[in-house]
């Protein structure tokens, strides 16, 4: 593997910050860079950054192939925002940035992640069978964490029948989506594609992301274990496998909202279909209403409404004759 470079997008989450830079500090290959793209602006943020970048400095050294303007030969490039432009917006500079320096690979992920020590040698292992590959997550409790890894393009959802087991001898499942919590792709992702669009603001960026990767090359989820969630989250079971986690109602209204974007990326490959992106919406609906009355008792009136509000911008956008796509950088 040449070039990985690692992204990490922050917003006023510094212990969590910390415990992920420890995690990479004890990885067993090097990273070629670490850029961490801070949405809030903050010096606390600032300095544990500098203090990483000196560990890592002790570990590895400084990355000496092709010096550039923004970075230097330093491994870590810390990127302060003006404004905090969600994790959408914050990956799409990330990217970028990595981008521009000249990295082949990118392993981005948010601040509540630890990555596993032998976390790059398994996504290695990989890097010659596939164009972006999303690694297996442990849950915050050690348990697996389970991912929908396949897209229902007609109603616009995840498929929730994706399976979760492995089948005696199958290396790999293909996917149809990425998650930016661990998801890893080659630099001609953003080559033919573009970057992750920052319109999304949070929510089914990365979905859209791994579409569009699947339509220029090949996407995978491997067995291998590269990472965990370090941020408990309040969830319901269900069934053995499956859980339905607590969200917030900003988040509510981007669940709704960003259907629309996803469904213009889709009217791209002719994979729209309104009618089924309607009855998707009804069941998005559906399960929110239950995360509501399960998970999140005491918020159904404000999360209705943002359901609702989001549901109305989402029209705007699916009819707006200015909207363009992200344009492939190279």
């Amino acid at each position: 593997m040449r070039r990985p470079a690692i992204v990490i997008v922050t917003f006023k989450r510094q212990e969590l910050l910390a415990n992920l830079f420890g995690s990479i500090e004890r990885l067993a290959m090097a990273p070629w860079r670490v850029v961490v793209v801070d949405n809030e602006d903050s010096e606390r943020t600032a300095e544990l950054v500098a203090g990483f970048a000196d560990r890592v400095c002790g570990i590895w050294g400084d990355t000496t192939d092709d010096p550039d303007e923004r970075g230097g030969v330093s491994r870590v490039v810390y990127a302060p925002q003006a404004e905090n432009t969600g994790g959408s917006g914050g990956f799409c500079e990330g990217v970028r940035i990595a981008y521009e320096l000249g990295a082949e690979w990118f392993w981005v992920m948010d601040d509540d992640v630890a990555v596993e020590p032998d976390g790059l040698d398994a996504l290695d292992r990989w890097c010659d069978r596939a164009d972006a590959i999303q690694g297996q997550r442990r849950d915050f409790d050690g348990g697996a964490f389970y991912w929908q890894y396949r897209f229902n393009t007609a109603l616009a959802i995840y498929n929730p029948l994706s399976r979760s087991s492995w089948k005696p001898g199958e290396e790999y499942k293909e996917c149809n989506a990425l998650c930016f919590e661990g998801g890893f792709f080659r630099r001609i992702v953003p080559d033919k594609v573009g970057l992750p669009d920052k319109r999304f603001f949070i929510y089914l960026d990365d979905a859209c992301y791994g579409y569009l990767a699947s339509k220029v090359g090949k996407v995978i989820l491997i067995p291998d274990f590269v990472l965990s969630r370090e941020r408990e989250v309040a969830n319901k079971e269900i069934g053995s496998v499956r859980q339905l986690n607590s969200t917030s109602d900003m988040t509510r209204l981007y669940i709704t909202r960003n259907r629309a974007y996803l469904a213009r990326y889709f009217q791209l490959y002719g994979e729209y279909n309104p009618v089924g992106y309607g009855f998707g919406t009804f069941l998005t609906y559906a399960k929110e209403i239950i995360r509501l009355m399960i998970v999140d008792r005491g918020h159904l009136r404000s999360g209705m409404a943002r359901l609702n509000e989001g549901w109305r911008e989402s029209k705007q956008i699916l009819h707006d004759p200015t909207w363009k796509p992200m344009p492939p950088l190279a």
